[in-house]
């Protein structure tokens, strides 16, 4: 990692002579800052300078030869040497799954393309972690285990071959990929919605649920008639420390492409995943219990979440107990994908320490994207996002929404008692936390939804600020159940309905806000526990007649501070 930031050096240099900053040496938005977050020095691993190349063990690169023994055979030279660097140079080679080992540097040269093979059974079935929870999977074809000291890097490319593996659905192709998938093989469920690899796949989620229900504790031999089902992520690094992914490009994976679980002192820099836009599971990162991360440089362009921070899910996460926590993302361009930057929705052992900066987001589906349920449990706190610019976005640009796969009430002028009579439910160990989350000098246009804040009655979203913000979208911002909110500076050019909506909301600040001259609704007010709505910096004398308030809110809620 660089010692200085961009101004850094300078920065040295005035601080010792006893000068203060000056604030145009200042990236936009550093002095609105709450704090800095202060994060450990990530160290990168290093190897002893030996080399060896998979051809001088019987690799052939050819794209027919079966690969995997003649590259375990170099691993593990390489690890009786005491470490080093295994080469796979230019060419096409196919393998079945590379275990990896400490002391290991994992060199793909430019020109060199490693393929997966597609025959399901190369992959054996190992207990791991797939969506939060404990399960048994097929092995990845990239896989490390309480490993130390490793990278991945050079100019190549790793194929996970996951359309051996992939159900796709029917909506997601045209009629011709369609007509011509049906010709390749596989099988359609009787809905005619999903085609899948084999039958097994197919009727692997039942068998599954069957099995746990009339087996309290299957065996890994139990779990076989279900093997395609089982699908892997392209890598997963389990319980490893210091770790580099440096260069490759990551693409066409069976689910997820890029899984370090439980691990610690990460770099994953100058990377490109990939993945088919409407590949199933087809997350680009998914950091899970991890610490101390650094991810940069990368480029992402995938079927579902892009960069994802999980902890586990529900119980299992709890138990784990282990939470997502020092992370800097940042220099990162997201070119598809559900969510552009993504916490949750298994967060249940936590989030925390988190910064995101310099990022950009084109076409993805959300922006900013926060999302847990009720049952999860876990606190996502002290996160910092800043300098991010997206451009159409089908649906939110920002989003916390923790209804995630329930049925969230519609926020809308005149459903104010039917959103009161939504009961809250007891706080418990299960009730998951969002609060503390900065977001400044945001640049969004083309977006659905402007912004998104969603949070449960018995539990709102705590301390929520956005500032320097600028959003172009169809709807402006709907806020229900969320407290100590404060906007500054946040300009929404919405095209329909309210620019701001709060239900429920208590204690939002909201300062030098701009909207559209034509917008007949600049704030809606419902619920009856809407109370401290605080205004300042804006003409009162326009804006007063653009305020809506529902019966149930008491018009002494609403507090006009300094007018602009």
């Amino acid at each position: 990692m660089k010692t200085f930031s961009k101004y850094g050096f300078w920065t040295f240099v005035l601080l010792i002579s006893g000068l203060a900053v000056l604030p145009s040496m200042l990236h936009p938005g550093d002095q609105a800052d709450q704090t800095s977050l202060r994060f450990p020095e990530i160290p990168l691993p290093s190897f002893p300078d030996k080399k060896f190349k998979v051809v001088d063990y019987g690799a052939i690169g050819d794209g027919k030869t079966m690969n995997t023994a003649a590259i375990a055979k170099a691993i593990s030279a390489c690890t009786k040497a005491g470490g080093g660097t295994v080469v796979i140079p230019a060419g096409i080679w196919l393998t079945g799954p590379i275990q990896l080992a400490s002391n290991l540097n994992l060199h793909v040269e430019k020109g060199a393309l490693v393929i997966f093979s597609p025959n399901r059974k190369d992959y054996p079935l190992i207990e791991t972690w797939y969506e939060g929870r404990p399960e048994y999977r097929c092995m990845s074809p990239i896989f490390g285990e309480n490993l130390e000291n490793l990278a991945i890097t050079g100019a190549g490319v790793f194929d996970g071959s996951g359309e051996a593996w992939r159900p796709v659905k029917k909506f997601k192709l045209t009629a011709m990929q369609w007509k011509e998938l049906l010709a390749s093989g596989g099988v359609v469920d009787e809905k005619n919605g999903m085609w899948w690899p084999s039958e097994a796949a197919m009727n692997g989620a039942e068998y599954l649920e069957n099995l746990k229900k009339t087996n309290p504790q299957p065996q890994r031999e139990d779990y076989e008639k279900a093997r395609d089902f089982l699908r892997p992520v392209l890598l997963q690094l389990s319980r490893c420390k210091k770790v580099l992914l440096d260069g490759p490009t990551f693409q066409n994976s069976p689910a997820w492409n890029l899984h370090p679980l439980m691990s610690e002192n990460l770099t994953i820099r100058n990377v490109t995943v990939r993945n088919p836009w409407y590949s199933q599971n087809g997350d680009g990162l998914d950091l899970e219990s991890c610490r101390n991360v650094a991810v940069y440089n990368c480029n992402f362009d995938v079927g579902d979440d892009a960069i994802c921070l999980k902890s586990g899910r529900d119980e299992a996460g709890r138990r784990r107990g282990m939470p997502t926590e020092n992370v800097q993302i940042y220099d990162c361009i997201v070119y598809h994908g559900h969510g552009g930057f993504v916490v949750g929705s298994e967060m249940s052992g936590g989030v925390r320490n988190i910064e995101v900066r310099d990022c950009t987001f084109i076409g993805t589906d959300t922006g900013l994207r926060f999302k847990s349920t009720r049952g999860r449990g876990g606190i996502v706190e002290n996160i910092y996002i800043k300098r991010i610019f997206m451009k159409d976005i089908p649906a939110a640009a920002i989003t916390f929404n923790l209804y995630y796969s329930g049925q969230a009430p519609i926020v809308e002028p005149g459903q104010a008692t039917g959103l009161d009579a939504e009961q809250a439910v007891p706080v418990s160990v299960e009730t998951p936390q969002f609060k503390n989350i900065f977001i400044s000098d945001v640049t969004a246009r083309g977006a659905e939804q402007a912004v998104e804040l969603l949070g449960l009655p018995e539990m709102p979203l705590q301390n929520i600020e956005l500032k320097n913000v600028s959003i172009s979208a169809q709807k402006g911002l709907v806020g229900m159940n969320a407290s100590h909110v404060k906007l500054t500076n946040v300009e929404i050019l919405s095209q329909s309905g309210p620019v701001l909506a709060f239900h429920n909301g208590t204690n939002v600040t909201i300062e030098q806000t701009l909207y559209p001259d034509k917008a007949a609704t600049v704030l809606a007010l419902t619920g009856s526990k809407t109370a401290g709505i605080n205004l300042s910096k804006m003409n009162f004398s326009e804006i007063k007649n653009k305020v809506s308030l529902a019966p149930e809110v008491n018009p002494q809620v609403v507090n006009w501070g300094k007018e602009r």
